[in-house]
Parts: structure tokens; C-alpha cells; sequence
């Protein structure tokens, strides 16, 4: 049991990470909403941005482990991951108005539905291009 659970330590971890990351993201968004009053579709792009800056930190850390040092090493990764994150918020974005205002969706029902394919998309492209050891 422990010989697989360090076999798959980085995926383990990523989803750990991952489910904080979605609990981020959903308490920023129905704070923006609730409380805040924003636009359901403003409210998902700042909740995007404070998960993207969470996610970055533990993934860098915790999940993938870089190595990368010196500030042009840590920058590039920086904004790799943040091109990822911005291709799957964009994702995020259309499939939100697609299932609230086309197909009519509860909002929060839509947030959950759309968590699932961005933890998806955006391993993969941290996986195998942002974190990619070299």
C-alpha cells in the first residue's frame, strides 16, 4: 500500500491540492456573488484569479516539486501557468454562460460541472508542459 501510494504521490497530491484549490475557487465566487453583488460572470473570473495564484504556490511546492531556481527560470514557469490557467478559464467562462444562460443551469450546479473538466485540463498541461521535467 505505501510502495503505491508513493508510486503515485504526484497524483494524489494534485488532487489533495486540487479539491482545496476548487474549495478556493468556489468560496471566492459565492462571496463575489453573495456579498459582493458582482455579475455571475465577473465573479467567476475573480474567483478564477484567486485560484490560479492559489494553485500555482501549491502545485510549484507540493505537487510537481520544481527545481527551477533564479528568477528567469521562476518567472517563465510563472507564466506557463498562468497561459495554461488562462486557456482553461477562458474554458471555465464559456462553459458557465453555455450551461447558465443557453441551457439554463443553476449557477453553482454549472461552477461544479465545470470544476471537473478544468482539474482535467489544467493537469495535463501542468503535467506535461508547465512542471515537465526536463
Amino acid at each position: 500500500m505505501i510502495g503505491l501510494i508513493k508510486k503515485n504521490r504526484e497524483v494524489i497530491a494534485y488532487l489533495f491540492f486540487g479539491v482545496l484549490t476548487t474549495i478556493v475557487n468556489f468560496v471566492a465566487y459565492y462571496m463575489a456573488t453573495k456579498y459582493l453583488n458582482m455579475h455571475y460572470l465577473v465573479a467567476t473570473a475573480f474567483s478564477w484569479v484567486t485560484a490560479v495564484l492559489f494553485a500555482y504556490v501549491t502545485n510549484r511546492i507540493w505537487v510537481f516539486r520544481s527545481k527551477r531556481r533564479g528568477f528567469i527560470g521562476i518567472a517563465r514557469e510563472f507564466l506557463l501557468f498562468i497561459a495554461g490557467r488562462v486557456i482553461s478559464g477562458l474554458v471555465e467562462i464559456l462553459l458557465m454562460f453555455i450551461l447558465v444562460d443557453m441551457l439554463l443551469t443553476i449557477d453553482l450546479v454549472a461552477k461544479a460541472i465545470c470544476s471537473v473538466v478544468i482539474v482535467v485540463l489544467n493537469y495535463v498541461f501542468s503535467k506535461l508542459i508547465i512542471f515537465k521535467r526536463s
